[in-house]
């Protein structure tokens, strides 16, 4: 049982879409719960399209056309920001309570202005009356922890590799010390010596205090193994697996995860050897989603009653979950008989 009093985040049903120029609906994030506690790091992986990307930006309350929150609630250490003003998110919600590191990070930062300059903006739009003497301080305290040279503060991001960019990105979304950090595929475009420091970084900073729990997005479930707790498996906007990290790699129960995991080159011991196994077909149009499970068309077990009913998901305990019609029993059977 989970002590509330130590989850940082929970979110209920949250559904948001994006309302096209035609007016059509697209249901991004559908009906999707989770639940992050203090000093673990949850992992969301999916392939393009399945909406990572805007449930982090759900997550976060920020919303502007065409993106709108449509039900739900997001609770951050036991503050309900479901349905705020923007204009409040922005001033009392980012980068204190929940912050983010943006897909291509590498070009987040203004090419126009020294880092410190990025880092005066971000601070004095919460606390107006510091000084920047003070800001320096607190800059080169915090990159300096971080494994950054205190020089960074005084370059300009055209002066930095790409390596150094996404450190410094990373650097500058935590300086307020948010309680949630979301990393929105915070490794991809970067060598593997890169990505290994980045992947410290992030877990330096639940170490030294300066994140309470953190959400880390990607498509590739081997690298969450490696960095998250627990993973959450999303597809068309759903939640289809809830699961350890060690259960939603080695142990995948929902078709689509199985899929997943069996699309990808994993060096991990005990999964080298496995025959890569592409999976069939592409995700459905979500301005009209199907009546059934979202990816029956793609599912080589699927059943007629998969086609023509929502499929719930289904808790088997411990926190695990998945949804599909077939019973943790039916889908080993399934699984072990090829």
């Amino acid at each position: 049982m989970i002590d509330m009093s130590n989850v940082m985040l929970e979110v209920k049903e949250l559904t948001t879409k994006y309302i096209t120029r035609f007016g059509e609906d697209v249901y991004a994030v559908d009906h999707v719960s989770l639940k992050v506690e203090e000093g673990k790091s949850l992992g969301i992986a999916g392939e393009s399209g399945c909406g990572k990307s805007t449930l982090a930006l759900s997550l976060m309350g920020y919303y502007f056309a065409p993106l709108h929150y449509t039900s739900g609630e997001i609770i951050i250490d036991g503050r309900n920001i479901s349905g705020m003003d923007p204009d409040d998110v922005r001033r009392s919600i980012l980068g204190t309570e929940i912050a983010c590191i943006p897909q291509s990070a590498m070009n987040a930062l203004n090419p126009t202005q020294k880092i410190i300059n990025l880092i005066e903006d971000v601070i004095q739009a919460h606390n107006p009356i510091i000084t920047k003497k003070e800001i320096y301080e607190l800059a080169k305290e915090r990159f300096e922890i971080l494994g950054l040279p205190a020089e960074v503060l005084q370059k300009y991001s055209v002066e930095l590799s790409g390596g150094m960019k996404q450190r410094t990105v990373i650097a500058v979304s935590v300086i307020l010390c948010p309680k949630i950090l979301i990393a929105d595929e915070p490794s991809s475009a970067l060598d593997v010596t890169s990505q290994k420091m980045v992947i410290k970084m992030l877990k330096d900073l639940m170490k030294n205090g300066f994140i309470k729990a953190m959400i880390f997005i990607t498509h590739e479930l081997p690298l969450l193994y490696n960095v998250t707790d627990d993973i959450l498996v999303m597809y068309a906007g759903q939640i289809v697996e809830k699961g350890t990290a060690k259960e939603a790699v080695f142990d995948p129960l929902h078709p689509y995860s199985k899929g997943l995991m069996g699309s990808i080159i994993v060096p991990e011991s005990g999964l080298r050897g496995i025959k890569l196994a592409a999976i069939p077909g592409v995700p459905p149009n979500l301005k009209n989603p199907p009546a059934g499970c979202q990816f029956a068309e793609r599912c080589k077990y699927v059943q007629p009653e998969c086609m023509v009913r929502p499929v719930d998901i289904r808790e088997i305990g411990d926190g695990r979950a998945y949804r599909c019609i077939f019973s943790e029993e039916q889908l080993r059977k399934a699984y072990n008989s090829g």
